[in-house]
């Protein structure tokens, strides 16, 4: 497992006055809307986000597992990824994963080789 994504400060701006709690939730809120958003727009691939964003459906469940694990609770990764899903990934995928094109494999390489 690649190593955990550092955590953003956004007590920044707007947020910068609110208390612990109410950002907390108020944060909690965007990701629920992100995660529906993503259950949503099956037509968008993994690929190409990782193409365009350097992030997936898959990181998002990776990062979820491991706020998991610093909250205590252990939590498999296929159970991470069907939180993100809303179903099993295998049948997520089945359903809705499309063959990458040689163009999104050719991106998807570029791309990760300036992560390297």
């Amino acid at each position: 497992m690649p190593a955990p994504q550092p955590e953003a400060n956004l007590a920044l701006g707007a947020a910068a006055g609110l208390d612990a709690a109410t950002r907390e939730k108020i944060e909690a809120a965007a990701f629920r809307k992100l995660v529906q958003h993503l259950r949503e727009r099956t037509d968008v691939q993994n690929i190409d986000m990782m193409n365009l964003t350097g992030f997936c459906r898959n990181c998002l469940s990776r990062w979820y597992q491991e706020a998991a694990a610093d909250a205590g609770l252990p939590l498999e990764t296929p159970a991470a990824r069907e939180v993100i899903y809303g179903m099993d990934y295998k049948a997520w995928q089945a359903a809705h994963q499309k063959e990458a094109s040689e163009a999104q494999k050719q991106a998807f390489a570029a791309a990760m080789a300036k992560h390297g």
